[in-house]
């Protein structure tokens, strides 16, 4: 029964019971993280005072050292012998409540009293199924010792400290951070309000650009009726011609596929000479057939095949020798796509 009740809460494989916690932690690495890259843009500049010297820093990013930028917040790099470092690997899921279980973390891996620990963190790898931690804890006494002592300060919450843990560096909570964070609050919420100002613009100009192009539609449109209007007799006529067109198109394919036969007469009047004739003449389409006498048949059939005209011409019957000493003969013309014309 407790399977079901988990499963009804599960949406392809996501528990919607954490949307909430999922959503902020996204938005809180987004933002605050130590790899944030808005965090990189928009932190302030910290200058971190050490024994070695001082460097500066943006979003936990050194700043070339030959840039010297202005910065609201100085820092103090603790040395290693301060320090108590350890890396602890926990279950991914822990991630969305880091932030509480950070502090049993601290709890139970500090050698100091709960009173006298300081401690920071920073998230340096995450997977699948786990993520790794790296954690740092001092001692407040031992750490107040050692500002007074080298650099002379008593307010706890007048610089930020900071620790150097595998050449990661990490803020310790608790001391002049407040003031930092509030500098990037600021930046971020003057971010968001040129953000939102720059969509309200965007989304202002696009409906003016929408509105101003429907007006010109609608004129448009209006041209539009009283050219039709205007054009409606012209479009009669235009139909007129069209198929008028056609006609004279259906026409000159009909006169195509059909030439005149008595253009084809004439043509064969032309070419046969004085001592052949033609005794019938058909035409089917773009086909002849024709019937006739001649002293050489033969002849004639080879003329009529050197003709452009002709596209060929064939013998269907033998050619008959008459009493008379003529030939009869009967051909078959196909006239060439030329022909007619």
């Amino acid at each position: 029964t407790m399977l079901q009740s988990a499963n009804n809460w599960e949406i392809f494989g996501f528990d919607v019971r954490n949307l909430g916690k999922e959503w902020r932690a996204a938005w809180r690495n987004f933002l605050w993280a130590y790899d944030s890259p808005v965090k990189s843009r928009l932190d302030e500049v910290v200058s971190v005072h050490s024994e070695s010297g001082t460097l500066q820093y943006q979003g936990l990013d050194v700043i070339n050292a030959n840039a010297s930028l202005p910065s609201q917040c100085d820092a103090v790099m603790l040395p290693e012998d301060l320090v108590l470092a350890k890396t602890l690997e926990m279950p991914a899921s822990v991630e969305l409540d880091l932030d509480s279980v950070m502090v049993y973390e601290v709890l139970a891996n500090s050698p100091f009293p709960e009173n006298d620990t300081g401690y920071g963190w920073r998230l340096v790898e995450k997977q699948s199924d786990h993520i790794v931690v790296q954690l740092a804890v001092v001692s407040l006494s031992a750490t107040l010792a050692y500002l007074e002592r080298q650099y002379n300060i008593h307010n706890i919450h007048s610089r930020e400290v900071w620790v150097s843990v595998g050449d990661l560096p990490i803020t310790l909570k608790g001391f002049g951070e407040a003031r930092r964070d509030e500098l990037y609050l600021g930046r971020l919420q003057k971010a968001a309000a040129m953000l939102a100002y720059c969509c309200v613009m965007v989304v202002f100009l696009g409906s003016a650009l929408t509105m101003a192009k429907f007006l010109e539609l609608e004129q448009y449109r209006v041209f539009a009726s009283e050219v039709q209007e205007r054009s409606k007799s012209a479009s009669t006529m235009r139909e007129s011609v069209l198929r008028a067109n056609d006609a004279v198109n259906a026409i000159k394919t009909l006169q195509a596929e059909n030439p005149n036969p008595h253009l084809e007469l004439a043509r064969l009047t032309r070419l046969l000479s004085d001592d052949a004739y033609l005794e019938s003449l058909s035409m089917t389409g773009r086909d002849l057939r024709i019937r006739g006498r001649a002293a050489n048949a033969a002849e004639i059939m080879e003329m009529l095949n050197k003709e452009p005209a002709y596209g060929s011409v064939t013998a269907p019957q033998a050619i008959v020798k008459t009493p008379d000493g003529q030939e009869r003969f009967t051909l078959s013309i196909s006239l060439s796509g030329g022909a007619g014309s």
